[in-house]
């Protein structure tokens, strides 16, 4: 087990100001972990529930009696699968000298969970969790990072093959279990179809007319298949910038599947050796790299983007952070090099410093505002 301290003071920090928490994240990328984690650093007495064990169904059949006398911390998992407890959590908390924190476990996003942060609104301050990040692995384990992901028992298997066994199963449990409890009722097919699909467009400009046509539906109904996939965090949307100059530029989102041993399943990629002779190798690369500089950043999504214009020139990662406007290319070389796509970014964009990173060894500048950062150091040089 991998204690993940930098996210243990991150919500140790949100419920010291507020009542209530809500940690999120994909299913399986260790939020009961985190909260036991969490319970064990507190001094405080702490009542768990979890909605997909029976007898803690029972416990909270009646919500109120069940958890109006408790004190100090307490956790409720997968919180989705009961949302009538809500308005339940908001009576408490706004009760004088509240003797409770809470925090809840939720496998979807807030636009999902609609009714808690509607109902709790201005008291649920939320955390998203992610999969492992480089930092937290070691640089020695780059490549297992990147074939296995960031999911903890991914990564954590005794073997490539286990990983992916555990990877496969995760894919079939999520869309046959997870999406019809979150009340998404699309034939598992149709999904793992449109899922496996949108891997070999990982990195790509999304077309919902040309996803559309493969499936005989409308863009609109593509759009909500896509729009499910973000919400319970197995996509990554990356939104595009755009200014008032005179060249056309990209309107549509990158897509990217926001787990890269996720990616590898739905592409049968299986082992380095694979990998080194996918097509999708450099955008893999791409899609992993991305996510560690948003971690390594803490930046929000309304934050990040990709720039284009139809005539070439390109940015893969746009970062606003105050007055600063920073720029980042990803390239699967140790000696990268100075484009004229990386000079038509910082003239256009007016950019801070532009970062390459690459997969070398070294870092170093090359130019003035240019710097090669290796990845193995994109926690320490950025």
């Amino acid at each position: 087990m991998i204690e993940r301290r930098k996210e243990i003071d991150a919500v140790r920090g949100l419920l010291a100001r507020n009542p209530v928490v809500g940690i999120i994240g994909a299913r399986q990328v260790g939020k009961t972990t985190l909260a036991r984690q969490i319970v064990a650093k507190d001094k405080r007495p702490h009542t768990f529930f979890d909605l997909e064990n029976s007898e803690d169904i029972s416990r909270l059949s009646d919500p109120m009696l069940a958890l109006k006398n408790l004190k100090g911390l307490v956790i409720i998992d997968e919180i989705q699968r009961c949302p009538d407890i809500f308005p339940v959590i908001r009576v408490l908390v706004d009760r004088p000298k509240n003797p409770a924190r809470f925090v809840i476990l939720g496998s979807a996003s807030p636009n999902l969970l609609r009714q808690g942060s509607e109902t709790l609104a201005g008291r649920i301050v939320y955390h998203e969790l992610k999969g492992l990040a480089l930092d937290e692995v070691g640089i020695d384990h780059t490549q297992r990072l990147w074939l296995r992901g960031g999911f903890p028992r991914s990564f954590l298997a005794s073997s490539s093959s286990a990983s992916d066994e555990w990877r496969r199963s995760f894919i079939k449990t999520y869309i046959e279990r997870d999406l019809p409890q979150l009340g998404i009722n699309i034939q598992s097919h149709t999904l793992y179809r449109f899922w496996s699909m949108l891997a070999h467009y990982h990195g790509q400009a999304w077309n919902a007319s040309e996803f559309g046509r493969s499936f005989g539906i409308a863009d609109t109904t593509v759009r909500h298949y896509l729009d499910l996939l973000a919400s319970t965090f197995v996509v990554r949307l990356l939104l595009p910038w755009h200014e008032n100059i005179s060249k056309r530029q990209v309107r549509a989102p990158k897509v990217y599947i926001a787990d890269s041993g996720l990616l590898h399943t739905l592409i049968n990629v299986r082992t380095m050796d694979d990998l080194q002779k996918n097509p999708k190798i450099g955008a893999s690369w791409e899609g992993l790299v991305i996510e560690q500089i948003i971690r390594r950043l803490n930046a929000s999504g309304e934050h990040c983007f990709f720039w284009a214009t139809y005539s070439g020139a390109e940015l893969d990662l746009f970062v606003i952070r105050g007055n600063k406007r920073l720029g980042f290319e990803v390239k699967l070389t140790s000696s990268p090099s100075v484009t004229p796509s990386m000079k038509s970014a910082i003239a256009t964009l007016k950019l801070t410093s532009l970062t390459v990173i690459h997969a070398g060894e070294k870092t170093y500048f090359l130019d003035k505002k240019v710097r090669a950062v290796a990845f193995k150091d994109v926690f320490v040089e950025i």
